[in-house]
């Protein structure tokens, strides 16, 4: 059984960065997309960034395009987000998923579309 777990949330103010770290256990993470999600309080979860599975390819929303990078260290079996120049609407719970589908062409990153979640961490952006 894969669980994830992660970690790097907190408090920060705007314009500041955030690393947050998505550890796996159980499987190898290089044979999954994973993805990072967030929930505002009152709002539906959001697909923010995901990488796949062999070739690595990413998708990001367009709220954080420019501003976080996802990526993966295999060996550590941990996927990251970077996070930078962070904005008050980027305060969330921040939950990082993963899937063993792959479709050609296409980056998963819809909650629906993933089977494994981890419990969230909290980030906020406040000065």
């Amino acid at each position: 059984q894969l669980q994830l777990v992660e970690s790097g949330g907190g408090l920060v103010q705007p314009g500041g960065s955030l690393r947050l770290s998505c550890a796996a256990s159980g499987w190898g993470l290089d044979y999954f997309t994973i993805g990072w999600f967030r929930q505002a309080p009152g709002k539906e979860r959001e697909g923010v960034s995901s990488i796949s599975s062999g070739d690595g390819s990413t998708y990001y929303a367009d709220s954080v395009k420019d501003r976080f990078t996802i990526s993966r260290d295999n060996a550590k079996n941990t996927v990251y987000l970077q996070m930078n120049n962070l904005k008050p609407e980027d305060t969330a719970v921040y939950y990082c998923a993963a899937d063993a589908a792959t479709m050609p062409g296409y980056v998963l990153h819809e909650p629906d579309e993933f089977d494994y979640w981890g419990q969230g961490t909290q980030v906020t952006v406040s000065s």
